[in-house]
Parts: C-alpha cells; structure tokens; sequence
C-alpha cells in the first residue's frame, strides 16, 4: 500500500483539553430519546455511557425494506413491506390465549397481522379500523393463508416515507431492543460535528474517503448493502481514523521517550563475564544479538524502550540479567518486575544463584513483605545497597525509592499498559531504560498495534538442553486409558498439570470444571492432588503452586491461570481437557509449561468429537510446529485479532470500528503516515496538526497530547 503523505500547512492554534465540538459527543448517552435511567445500564454493558460510543456501535447486517409488494405478490419467508386497509380487530376471548387477529386488504388480496400478548389499545391507537397504513416484516404462510406476526414497523403514510431502504441490524443485549437502540443512534447522529479534516487529502482522495461526519452518517445510514463490508470507504475510513489515532498516541509516547534525557551506560563487562562463567550452558546466537542490540541502546543518551519477545523457554530471563547487569556495572541499579507473586520470586530463584556468583546484591519486594523486613529493603534500595530488585507492582508504589534505578525490565508486558511503564521508569533519577519482555509470540500486525512505541528483539531459538514436546491428539472417549497411563507416570515420580476446558466464558463455571476433574482424579488415582483457579485468593493459589513446585502434589488441575509463567522442571505431561475450546497460541503457551526439565515431555490434547475445522487445524499446526512465531501467525488467520493473546488478560488496544483481519493494510500505512505527520510537525502545531489533536481527544487518546511540548 501506498503510505501517505504530509504536506505542510501553515501554523494553526492547537486546542488545550477536549474540543469544544466534541461535547456533544462525550454527553452522556442516557440523556438521549428513548433511553433514561432504566435503560441506562444495559446500554453501558452494551455500547458504553458516552453518545461517542453509541457511533461506534456498528451495524452488523442490513435488512432490505424495498420489496414493497402487492398483498397477492408477497411471498412467504420474505421481507415485505406493503400498504395496506386496516380491517375489523378480533381480539382474543378473556382468558384465552389465542392471538389478537387484525385482517388487512388492499386491491388485490388480504393479509392477517397477528399478535400474542397484546395490548388492545395499543393496537386500536396505533392501527385504527378503515385507515391505510404501511406494515413491514416476514410474510409467513398459516392455514393457506398468509399473515405477518408482530411487523417490525406498522406507520403512517407519512411517516412511511422516512422509512430507510436499508435497516441497520445491531449486535443487543437482553433488555434493550433494536428499536430503542436505533431511535438513540439516530439521535446520537444528530449530535455529530463536523471537525477538521485531519486526514491528508492525497490520500483520503486515493482511498475514495468521505469526509468523517459523512462516514459516522453512513455506516448508520446504509445506502446499499455493502455498507456493512469492512473495506466500504466509508467504514474503512473510520478504521484507519482510529488506526491513525492509535499509532499517533503510540509515536508519541515513544518520542517523548526519546526525548526524555536518559544518559549512555557501558559497564566494563566483569559481572556479565562472571555470570556466563557461572552458567551450565552458552548462551544462543539469538540471545548474544538482543543482548547486543541492548548494550547498543543503553550506550545511547536517550531513553531506551524496547521489547525483548521470546517463546516460553527462549531464555529471556538471561537476556534481561545481562542488561541490568550493564546498569550495575556502571554503579547504578536495576529492577525487574512481574505481574504475580509466584512469578517473581520464580525470576528471583533462577538469578540467586547467578547474582552470588558475580557478587551482585539481589533483593526481592512483593506484597508479602510486611514491617520490619519491607521497610529495611525499601531503605536499602534508597540507600544503594542493593543492586537488583525484583518484585511485583509493589515497585510502584510511592513508598519505594531507589538510590540510582537505571534499568527497568517489566516481565509479561501484555498485563501492563503505557502508563505503568512511564510510571515505573519514573522512579529513575536521570531517566530509566526500559526493557519489556513477553513470552507471548505477537504477529507482526499486532505488535504494531499493541507495541509500536518499542524496538523489538525477538529470540527465536531454544536454549541448549531443551527437549521437543511430544504432542498427541485424543477424543475424550479414551479418558480412562489416559488416566491409567497418568498412573504409571505418577508411579515413575513424574508430575502432572491437568487444564479443564474453558466454559462460556465464565469464571464460575470453569471453577466447576475444575472441581469436578480435581475430585474424579483424587477417586480414580489415588494421587496426591492439588487445584489452583482464578477465583482462589492470592495466597492461596500461591500455597498450591509452591506445593507443587516442591513435588509434594502429583497431578495439578487448572484452570488457565497456569497459562504464564510458572516454572516446575518435573512437570513433565500437560493434559488439556477439550482442547478444541482454547485457542492456538494459548495451547501453545500452556504446552510450554512442561518441556523444562530432563525427562521426556508429552502434551495430551483430549478433544471432544467431532472436531470441527477449525479446531482440527489448530490441532495439526500444535502438532506439527513448536515455533511460537508461526502459531502465533495461525492463530491470527484461525481467530482474528481480538483473541489471539487470549481473551482474558490481553492487553491489545480494543478496536471498536477498526478490524485487524480486514484492516492490516491500513495498520502500516497509518504507521508511515504518523512518520511523516512528526518528522514535518512533532510537535502539532500546523493547521493539521491541530486536527489530529482533535482526532486523538475523539478517539480518548488523551495521556498521547500530554507529551507535547504545546500540549
């Protein structure tokens, strides 16, 4: 795709704090007809409170309201809308539950409504006997008849030729119906502004856009049936405004990252030399190149923010001790934080060892410590005394200081946003290099999407020792062979994780998965068996997994929580109960639970029959490919964007107009397109530049415009 350019225009006043045109937009969605304090929460649950996210809301069919018949022509199974004679009601006897009958003419033959339920003067009001009226809805065929049950409109004639060709179809939630819902929307469109044009022009031109008002106008008000396609002008249009608006907030934390002073750290390489002397195995050519590529950057006066990807085992862990060992090197301090408890004391347990063989001071933090013992750490850490701090979010928290905190490696950067990062590298003096790591395997569309701000490294090889995972496919039928087998592994003092089936997305009902598979086990093996799930308290959870860890618990059965981090080296066979439930890269993820130690590691993948497409190619690629890249390149193609790092903790931005299947062309020309707009204004001060702060404030990019020096 062509990117877009810029021109230059000339200096325009940009605007300080939320437009005023964008008001209207950002009133509160309950003050709009039709909808008030009853309705209010469903719509929030729905679409959100704002008349904003009313326009968001979009369409997702049409039904065509043009074949306008004769009675005689109306053919049953279809849409028709007619004019018609309302005829004599003949309401149902009391008591009975037959229907409310209304016969209609026109010159060529008649036609029923029916209804169930009804209310007699409702229907007298709204069809009075001997008035013309326009009905619409399915004809069906009753007793070699036809009839029309519950039209979906029943008008004046007046009111009939407002009534669109084209009706819009909403996703909706139980309680609000598509009549109430459309009446809002429409009013919501009433409120639409026209707004600066902060599109360039060559391109709008190319790309055949409408103008934005014209494309909110549009997509609610379809003039054909494409106007539910993705790649419609006017949807597209929409799509890359707020690609647009994404990759803009994402340039601009990065430049203000750039800009930020940081200062060049090289240390002399004594500690990195010990603690590869210390190491039972050479680090991989992929690791050397992102350490390499680290050194590079911290050398550099700026600040540094880059994202380090590897594939569960690919050894980041290794590659973030050399880069905070470079800070310690050149006398100041480094954290690294996790998003659990049990993850960084984890990451703590593999670099003990590797710490008190270069002589480096390492500390842990997290919400455990309490009293005495927390606060000599905090005073350490403020003191210099330590070198490394590993914790949890508690390293945000007001109370730690550091003494010189250089170095920052955020672990599992999907459970963390833009601004827990910014605030974490704040706790730095002169400006903290930040290192963000993920085990999760992004594609390249949404790492642009999620991770544009960042540099990327990415390790794609398995350290030295690491052995293949088998992976067998099985139906669920042959549960009792496969308990059996877990049997003699038990006995052979191997351990075993056991994930239940994600259920309908509900934490409740996962739980009772895991209830019912943790009691069936205890019965039928006899083992020593454990079970963790997210609706156990920290602690908790924590109190199992240690138990496991220490080979006091044979089989572990989970839910997902299992999914980041953990680290057991026995834990030699995965079993995923109805596989065909989870998604590729999270079947990928929890495999990788196993595989780390030196036994022989087998995945089990139980699956319910018959396995539908899509889960039969999930199935063949986990079989066939250990490489989370190219799963993760699957997974996109298999299940779109919206759940490829798996549904419940994925960081990626929510796209509420733009679809990344439909729309990954546009991701990168909007990247170029943002290259261009800060290499001529970076600071958005033009006549275009002032239309894309709108833009950023429309699509609530607000914590982006607060890193312009003008903003």
């Amino acid at each position: 795709m062509t990117p877009p350019s810029t021109t230059s225009n000339p200096k325009a006043v940009p605007p300080k704090g939320r437009p005023e045109a964008l008001f209207p937009l950002f009133a509160d969605a309950v003050k709009l007809p039709g909808i008030g304090p009853r309705l209010q929460k469903l719509l929030e649950k729905l679409t959100g409170p704002k008349v904003v996210d009313l326009l968001w809301h979009l369409p997702v069919g049409l039904i065509d309201r043009r074949n306008r018949p004769h009675i005689i022509d109306a053919q049953p199974g279809v849409i028709a809308t007619l004019e018609v004679t309302i005829g004599p009601h003949t309401p149902p006897p009391r008591g009975s539950r037959a229907p409310y009958r209304i016969p209609c003419t026109d010159e060529t033959g008649e036609i029923t409504l029916t209804f169930f339920h009804a209310r007699e003067d409702y229907l007298r009001r709204t069809l009075p006997e001997g008035e013309k009226r326009v009905i619409s809805g399915e004809v069906e065929a009753y007793g070699g008849q036809i009839q029309m049950t519950h039209p979906d409109h029943m008008l004046t004639l007046e009111d009939a030729a407002k009534l669109p060709p084209y009706e819009p179809v909403y996703p909706l939630t139980a309680g609000l119906s598509g009549k109430v819902l459309t009446k809002a929307i429409l009013a919501g469109l009433e409120r639409v502004p026209e707004l600066p044009e902060w599109m360039d022009a060559a391109w709008a031109r190319q790309q055949k856009y409408p103008h934005w008002h014209e494309a909110v106008k549009a997509v609610h008000q379809p003039d054909s049936p494409q106007a539910v396609d993705p790649r419609h002008p006017a949807r597209a249009r929409l799509a890359y405004d707020e690609m647009l608006a994404n990759q803009l907030a994402l340039a601009l934390v990065r430049a203000r990252m750039k800009r930020s002073r940081g200062r060049p750290l090289s240390g002399d390489g004594t500690l990195r030399r010990k603690v590869e002397d210390a190491l039972p195995f050479e680090l991989t050519r992929g690791q050397r190149v992102a350490v390499a590529e680290i050194e590079s950057d911290l050398k550099e006066p700026y600040r540094m923010l880059r994202l380090l990807q590897g594939d569960v085992g690919s050894g980041k862990t290794m590659v973030a001790l050399m880069a905070m060992l470079v800070a310690v090197e050149a006398g100041a301090q480094a954290a690294l934080m996790a998003p659990t408890e049990i993850l960084a004391r984890q990451h703590a347990k593999t670099l003990e060892p590797l710490c008190e063989a270069a002589g480096i001071r390492m500390a842990v933090l997290t919400g455990r410590d309490k009293g005495k013992a927390r606060e000599a750490i905090v005073a350490a850490a403020e003191a210099g005394d330590i070198d490394i701090l590993v914790g949890t979010h508690a390293l945000f928290q007001g109370s730690v200081a550091f003494k010189d905190l250089a170095v920052a490696v955020v672990d599992e950067q999907h459970r963390f946003g833009v601004r827990e990062r910014m605030e974490l590298s704040s706790k730095g003096v002169a400006g903290t290099d930040v290192l963000v790591m993920t085990a999760t395997p992004i594609p390249r569309t949404l790492q642009l999407t999620a991770y544009g701000d960042m540099d990327v490294s990415r390790l794609t090889e398995k350290p030295a020792g690491r052995k293949p995972i088998a992976t067998r496919a099985l139906p669920l039928e042959r549960m009792d062979e496969v308990t059996s087998g877990l049997g003699r592994a038990i006995s052979e003092g191997r351990q075993i994780y056991w994930v239940c089936p994600l259920v309908e997305e509900s934490d409740v009902l996962d739980v009772a998965a895991a209830e019912e598979r943790y009691a069936g086990l205890k019965v039928s093996l006899g083992a020593r068996v454990g079970m963790v799930h997210g609706r156990m308290k920290g602690p908790e959870r924590e109190e199992v997994m240690t138990a496991f860890q220490a080979g006091e618990i044979d089989i572990l059965v989970a839910t997902t929580v299992i999914e980041v981090g953990v680290d057991v080296p026995n834990a030699s066979i995965m079993v995923i109960e109805h596989a065909e439930r989870f998604g590729l890269a999270q079947l990928h993820q929890l495999r990788g639970r196993v595989g780390r130690g030196s036994a022989a590691s087998s995945c089990l993948l139980l699956y319910k029959t018959p396995l539908g497409e899509m889960a039969k190619k999930r199935i063949a690629t986990l079989r066939d490919t250990e490489d989370g890249f190219v799963i993760a390149e699957e997974d996109l193609i298999l299940r779109g964007a919206g759940e490829v790092l798996g549904t419940r903790q994925s960081g990626l931005p929510q796209f509420r107009l733009a679809s990344l299947e439909a729309h990954a062309d546009l991701i990168a020309a909007a990247r170029d397109d943002v290259e261009l707009i800060l290499n001529k204004d970076p600071e958005l001060e033009t006549e275009r530049g002032a239309a894309l702060r709108v833009l950023l404030y429309l699509f609530e990019r607000d914590e982006a415009i607060r890193y312009l020096r003008a903003g």
